[in-house]
Order: C-alpha cells, then sequence, then structure tokens
C-alpha cells in the first residue's frame, strides 16, 4: 500500500469528523437502505464497501446480506479502519473483511462480487476512470455498481440566500479541487462508466431542504463547524473570515423560517454487463 498520511484526507480523519459521518450516514440512511434494496443487495449478497471510513455503511450492509453473504469493506485511513473494525467486532459481524489500501494505486481484494457500493469517493479520488475500472474488474457480470456522488456542490444554499455561506461553499470546492478531487464528479461518471462495461440502470438526483429544527440541519451545520477549522488549518482562509461565517450561521439558525438547500447528489446504479 502506498504511505500517505491522515493528513491527505480534505476533511480529516480526527474523532469529531468520525462523529460528524456518523450523523451524515443517519441523515442519509434511509435514502440508502431503499438505495440498496432497488439495487438488489439482500441476504446473501457479496458487496464491496468502497472507502467503507470508519464502517457505518459496512455495518448495514452485513445486517442486509447476513452470515450467508459477504462484505469486503476498502479504507486508506488506519484510524477509519480501527472505528470499522470496533463497530462489526461489537455485533459479530465475522463475514465482514476490512482491508487498508489505496484505491488509486493498490488492487482490490475481491472478484465476482454481486455489487459495489461507493458513497463520496469517487470525487476525493484523482483518477476517476481508474476507480470505475477496478470496480469492472470486481464485480460479476450481471452485478451492479451503485454511486451516491455530488452532482451540483454548489447548490448548497440558503433561502433567503446568504453571501457568507456561498463563500464557504466555494473555498470548500477550491479545498477539494486543490487535492486532487471533484466536488462535482457525478456527471462523469455515467460514460466513465459505459466506457468500462456497464449499463445504467437509473441516475436520479437527491437534495433536502431543511429548516434549523429539522435533523439534516445539524449535519449541515456540523460539517461547516469542521471545515471551517480545517480551511484555517489548510490556510485557505484567515480567522476573521472564519467568525463571520460562524456569525451569520448563528443568525441563521436562530430564525425557524429559514430554508437550508442541501448540496445535489446523484444516485447511480449500473450494471455490468462484460468481462474486462
Amino acid at each position: 500500500m502506498s504511505q500517505q498520511t491522515e493528513k491527505d484526507y480534505v476533511l480529516g480523519t480526527n474523532d469529531e469528523e468520525i462523529q460528524r459521518l456518523g450523523l451524515q450516514h443517519r441523515v442519509w440512511r434511509s435514502a440508502t437502505l431503499d438505495c440498496w434494496h432497488r439495487a438488489g443487495i439482500t441476504l446473501g449478497s457479496r458487496v464491496l464497501d468502497v472507502g467503507a471510513g470508519p464502517g457505518y455503511a459496512t455495518v448495514d450492509l452485513a445486517e442486509i446480506v447476513g452470515s450467508t453473504g459477504e462484505i469486503i469493506a476498502v479504507e486508506r485511513s488506519a484510524l477509519f479502519l480501527e472505528t470499522a473494525k470496533a463497530f462489526c467486532s461489537t455485533r459479530n459481524l465475522n463475514h465482514v473483511h476490512l482491508h487498508q489500501l489505496d484505491l488509486m494505486t493498490d488492487s482490490l481484494p475481491c472478484e465476482q462480487m454481486d455489487a459495489a457500493w461507493c458513497r463520496w469517493v469517487a470525487s476525493f479520488v484523482n483518477n476517476p476512470a481508474t476507480l470505475v475500472s477496478k470496480l469492472a474488474g470486481a464485480i460479476r457480470p450481471g452485478g451492479v455498481a451503485i454511486f451516491h456522488e455530488y452532482a451540483d456542490y454548489s447548490t448548497w444554499r440558503l433561502a433567503p440566500p446568504s453571501k457568507p455561506l456561498e463563500e464557504f461553499v466555494w473555498h470548500v470546492m477550491n479545498s477539494w479541487r486543490s487535492s486532487g478531487g471533484e466536488p462535482d464528479i457525478a456527471p462523469i461518471l455515467p460514460s466513465l462508466l459505459v466506457k468500462a462495461g456497464f449499463r445504467i440502470l437509473s441516475a436520479t438526483p437527491k437534495m433536502f431542504c431543511v429548516r434549523p429544527v429539522d435533523h439534516a440541519w445539524n449535519w449541515l451545520a456540523s460539517f461547516i463547524d469542521i471545515n471551517l477549522k480545517r480551511l484555517l488549518e489548510l490556510k485557505h482562509v484567515d480567522k476573521a473570515w472564519t467568525i463571520i461565517v460562524r456569525k451569520e450561521l448563528d443568525a441563521v439558525q436562530a430564525n425557524p423560517d429559514s430554508l437550508m438547500l442541501t448540496p445535489m447528489v446523484l444516485e447511480i446504479i449500473a450494471e455490468r454487463l462484460t468481462n474486462i
């Protein structure tokens, strides 16, 4: 495995980020479970969890496929893998196999999988075509690749509009791209999938409109809080600007009539047609 540090992660891998990812998973869980059901993941399925992070989706997948199925979870961060391993151990999920690897440089440790789940991973790698090609080699003909990836990150907006939040979104996207990723990767994926021997079964936009009292608002607010610190740490912004954004968020949250649109995600389900 190539040698890369935890600092290479745009959003970090600390305990605060692990907790935020848990909140994020809970917000998206119902939409995710519905997606997996429509994609055919069921008892006995063999599923590749791509960029598994701390293992929140890994655990859900393992409970769906049961002991007759198998989950292969791959993740680059050792800290995330330790958390995922603890989650699986607590639940006696012995049919989960965790692997630390770099998706860009290492081979995937599986083949003939029924499905691959990839959420907010393609947007962070520096070569999405390489990722898609590797997935094609790991999925059996008739199996599916499932993606939840951002299609238009700038759709993250407040109503009424907020210039500080729009500036924050721009800085997040800029830091993402400066690390080699692409936040708006979803529109690029269909052509890569077709070229790699997949057929697009469905492509559906997903986004929420939430108020300060909604559970999903906490996901977005925590992202802003953590990433203001991260942008400052990376020296993309100065402290005075982060204070302006925090004050704006406080004011918006105090108004029960505020609305926030989440960044648009594209859900793609693609069937593997031919051997590569």
